[in-house]
């Protein structure tokens, strides 16, 4: 196949072009060349999606057989992206969000309606989720060919550029008493980049013509698991110190992002474990275990210097951290 991939330079869309290359695909990416560098094997086209220049000449005198959307967040924006490419290829991919569902945190899947958000919406029209949502509407009534919609729950693997499981894995690499979450024994549904990179080519090849959750695996392992499984392979000597989830919120730990992928009992993350991808197991999405995934991540990050690691907003201050360690231990 002859692949465009909108993106394809870090994380998710590396872990597609790294695929797509592994099965022969003919492979273009088209990015402004900031966020990664190119993989050996791939065509690598300059360019600003925003700009409609550079959106003419990447489609002038191309055509692919399936276009891989990794990196559209303005509905805008993506319209644009897909008038341009339309009759350039017979399959448009478009990576969007389980956060586009107005149910989610909740038991949602496929059927659950999306947020309201124009096709042509502006940055300034709605939240992440929200102009997701609007991003899908802009494949789905503006491509005239196949409209391929994934939507992802919460990825980890190699190259993550998002910062929690590289986070925790350098906290736990150092080693001492680690401040853990409430329950270790709570139900996590987790899935490897590299497994969403995999069921996407193959609904691409196949030129389907649908829309799928890849939230992995419905309690594929327990918070507790996890981390021992981050302290298992970075050999640490870590003692996790396991804090009840009001403790926590009274001395204002934020959910989600100062302990990665805490998502306590709150109206805003109930049910953030819940979303049911059975549609996609259903056409083939196969998970490897997440054991496999920290292995691998830990793999990766450990060559890269604890300084010139990338958390973005994820992870506690080392001082609160030990403040409430202290106050704990105290009660």
């Amino acid at each position: 196949m002859r692949t465009l991939i909108i993106g394809g330079s870090v994380f998710l869309g590396r872990a597609i072009a790294e695929e797509a290359l592994r099965r022969g695909h003919e492979v273009t990416t088209f990015n402004r060349g900031r966020s990664g560098t190119d993989l050996p094997g791939a065509e690598a086209i300059r360019g600003d999606r925003g700009v409609t220049e550079d959106l003419k000449r990447l489609a002038d005198g191309r055509e692919w057989d399936a276009v891989i959307d990794v990196c559209g967040f303005v509905p805008r924006i993506v319209g644009e992206s897909v008038r341009a490419l339309n009759g350039r290829a017979a399959t448009y991919a478009f990576i969007s969000s389980i956060s586009a569902c107005a149910g989610w945190p909740g038991a949602v899947d496929e059927s659950t309606p999306r947020f309201e958000c124009a096709p042509d919406a502006g940055p300034e029209d709605g939240d992440y989720g929200t102009l997701k949502a609007g991003c899908e509407r802009a494949v789905e009534q503006g491509f005239d060919g196949n409209a391929l919609i994934i939507e992802p729950g919460l990825i980890l693997g190699p190259h993550e550029n998002v910062g929690r499981l590289p986070w925790w894995l350098t906290r736990i690499a150092r080693g001492g008493q680690v401040l853990a979450p409430d329950d270790p024994d709570m139900a996590m549904q987790l899935i490897d980049a590299r497994d969403i990179a995999a069921f996407t080519l193959t609904q691409a090849e196949a030129g389907v013509n649908d829309r799928f959750f890849t939230s992995g695996v419905q309690g594929n392992i327990t918070y507790g698991d996890w981390l021992a499984e981050c302290r298992a392979v970075t050999g640490s000597d870590a003692e996790f110190v396991w804090v009840k989830d009001r403790f926590l919120l009274d001395r204002k730990v934020e959910p989600w992002t100062e302990l990665p992928l805490w998502a306590p009992e709150i109206p805003e993350l109930t049910g953030a474990w819940l979303p049911s991808s059975a549609k996609a197991h259903a056409a083939g999405l196969r998970c490897r275990p997440v054991t496999e995934t920290v292995r691998d991540t830990w793999a990766w990050l450990r060559d890269i210097p604890v300084e010139e690691r990338s958390f973005g907003r994820h992870g506690i201050d080392p001082g609160k951290e030990a403040r409430i360690l202290a106050e704990w231990a105290q009660r």
